[in-house]
C-alpha cells in the first residue's frame, strides 16, 4: 500500500530509461527516486504524494517494464509494476519522445488499454516546439490522451495534470479550485523532505543480501520490495507504513551499503548515497546481521553510520533458523557480535528469520521500547539528585583530565542530549564520557539510543 492513507493513486509505467523517476520526483516535489542514464535503475515500487490545483493524489513509480522478458530481475520488476497497476485508479504511460517506438512500447500499450483504467500517454523529453511535431507518431499506440512533456523541466505537465484532475472523483461541497494559486507545472524537487508526518521512521540497513527486502515484505505482508539472491537488487529506498497493536510505523528498506570502490555502476553508487541519505531521516535503524556469516568489518561500518547520526539502533540477527540448524549457539553469537560492535553496547539484539517469519514479536517489542526510550525526558531536579550520588573517584580518568560537574540538564530528546555545566573548557575524556553514560543508562534507561553530551563552563567556575 502507499506510505499513507491513499487518495487517488496514479501509476507511472513505461520501458526502462524513459524518465519515469524524473516525472515521479517532479510530481512529488522530492528526490525519492534515483535518476540516471542507466536503464533499469528503478526496480521496486516507490510511492509519494502529489498535489495539483488544491487536490492531493498518490503517485507510484515503477521499474522499467519489458513484457515477456524471461530474466529474473526484469520479470520481478514486471510483477511489481503489475501490482501497482492493480492498485491504481489511473495510469501515466511514459515514452521517450527522442526515440522510435519499439515492440515493447506497443506490447505495453496493449496491456494498459486492456486494463480499462483511465490512461494517458506522456511523450517525455519534449523540450522545444520543433520536437512537438514528432508527437503525432505516438498516436499509433492507440491511446486517446497524448501529451508532450518534459519531466525534467516541467514543460507540458499542466495539461496532463488537468486531464488527471478531470478523472478524480468530485469532492462533495467543494467548489472549483483556485487555478491562479497553482498555475504552472509543479516546481522542481526541494532538497528537504517531509519525514514522517508524526509516524516514526524505521530504516532497515545492512550490507547487500542480508535480507533487508525479505524483512520488509514479511513485516508488510506483501511483495513491496524485490527479493533475490543477487546482491544489490534493491536500489531505491522503499517506504511502507504498517500498523501493529494500534501503533503505526514507516519502514524504509534501503539499498545494501558497500565499501567505497566496491560499486562500479553509477546506479549502485547512487543507491549507496541514497541509502545513507534516507538513514538521516530515520528515527530508528534496524541493523541487519547475517547469522550464517557472523559480524564482519562492513557491518561495523554501517552500524557506525547510524550511531554517529544519532539514530536509535536495534541489532537484528537474520537467518537465525539456518545458523541454529548448523549448530550455532545464541549466547556465543551475541558475545562475538558485542565484541565487534562495542560502540553499540546500548542496542538490544533480536534473533529472527525474515524468510520464515519467526522472532517478529520480539522485534516489535524491542522497537516499541526503543522508540519510547528515545523520546524520554528527565527533569533537571532528577538529574541533579542523580549527580549527587555519583562517586567520580571511581571514574578511570587521569587526574590531569578530570573536570568538576556543577549540574546538568537534558536539553533535547531524540536523541537524548545532556548539557554539563563544568569548571574547565575542555573536551570530556573518553573514559569519563563512558563512565557518565553508563551511570545515566543504569539510572534512567535510554535503551537502544545514543546519548550526547554538550559542555558549558559554569559561572561558578569563573
Amino acid at each position: 500500500m502507499p506510505p499513507d492513507s491513499p487518495t487517488f493513486l496514479v501509476a507511472i509505467v513505461g520501458r526502462p530509461n524513459v524518465g519515469k523517476s524524473t516525472l515521479f520526483n517532479r510530481l512529488t516535489r522530492s528526490r525519492r527516486a534515483i535518476v540516471g542514464d542507466e536503464p533499469g535503475i528503478t526496480r521496486d515500487r516507490i510511492y509519494g504524494r502529489a498535489e495539483w490545483r488544491g487536490r492531493e493524489f498518490d503517485v507510484v513509480d515503477t521499474g522499467g517494464i519489458v513484457p515477456d522478458d524471461p530474466a529474473l530481475i526484469p520479470a520481478a520488476v514486471f510483477r511489481q509494476a503489475r501490482q501497482a497497476l492493480e492498485q491504481a485508479a489511473a495510469v501515466f504511460m511514459v515514452v521517450d519522445g527522442r526515440s522510435e517506438l519499439t515492440a515493447p512500447d506497443r506490447r505495453l500499450a496493449q496491456l494498459l488499454r486492456k486494463s480499462g483504467k483511465p490512461l494517458a500517454l506522456l511523450v517525455n523529453k519534449i523540450e522545444t516546439e520543433r520536437q512537438e511535431a514528432e508527437i503525432g507518431a505516438f498516436h499509433q499506440l492507440g491511446i486517446a490522451a497524448v501529451f508532450g512533456v518534459s519531466a525534467e523541466h516541467g514543460r507540458g505537465l499542466d495539461e496532463a495534470l488537468d486531464w488527471l484532475l478531470a478523472r478524480m472523483p468530485a469532492v462533495p461541497g467543494a467548489g472549483a479550485p483556485a487555478e491562479a494559486a497553482t498555475a504552472g507545472p509543479p516546481p522542481a524537487p526541494a532538497r528537504g523532505e517531509d519525514t514522517a508526518g508524526g509516524i516514526p521512521n524505521i530504516a532497515i540497513i545492512g550490507r547487500p543480501n542480508v535480507g533487508k527486502s525479505t524483512l520488509l515484505n514479511c513485516l508488510t505482508g506483501e511483495e513491496r520490495a524485490l527479493v533475490s539472491d543477487i546482491p544489490g537488487t534493491t536500489r531505491d529506498a522503499v517506504d511502507a507504513v504498517i500498523e501493529r497493536q494500534g501503533r503505526r510505523y514507516r519502514l524504509i528498506d534501503t539499498a545494501g551499503i558497500r565499501r567505497k570502490g566496491k560499486t562500479r555502476l553509477m546506479a549502485e553508487k547512487l543507491s549507496v548515497v541514497m541509502a545513507r541519505q534516507h538513514l538521516r531521516r530515520a528515527d530508528l535503524a534496524l541493523v541487519l546481521l547475517d547469522a550464517a556469516e557472523g559480524v564482519v568489518a562492513l557491518d561495523a561500518t554501517i552500524a557506525g553510520y547510524a550511531s554517529e547520526g544519532g539514530k536509535s539502533c536495534i541489532l537484528v540477527v537474520n537467518k537465525w533458523d539456518l545458523a541454529r540448524r548448523a549448530g550455532a549457539r545464541r549466547h556465543e553469537f551475541e558475545r562475538a557480535a558485542r565484541e565487534r560492535l562495542k560502540f553499540l553496547a546500548f542496542a538490544p539484539m533480536v534473533f529472527i528469520s525474515a524468510a520464515g517469519g519467526s522472532g517478529l514479536g520480539a522485534l516489535f517489542d524491542a522497537i516499541g521500547q526503543v522508540l519510547e526510550q528515545r523520546q524520554r525526558r528527565v527533569s533537571t531536579a532528577e538529574l541533579n539528585r542523580f549527580l549527587a550520588t555519583l562517586d567520580f573517584e571511581r571514574a578511570p580518568v587521569p587526574q590531569s583530565r578530570r573536570i568538576k560537574i556543577y549540574y546538568l540538564t537534558q536539553a533535547e530528546a531524540a536523541p537524548p542530549t545532556f548539557v554539563l555545566f563544568v569548571d574547565k573548557p575542555r573536551p570530556l575524556h573518553f573514559s569519563f564520557r563512558r563512565f557518565l553514560e553508563n551511570q545515566i543508562r543504569r539510572a534512567f534507561g535510554f535503551l537502544g539510543t545514543p546519548i550526547e553530551f554538550k559542555l558549558r563552563v559554569s559561572g561558578a567556575a569563573r
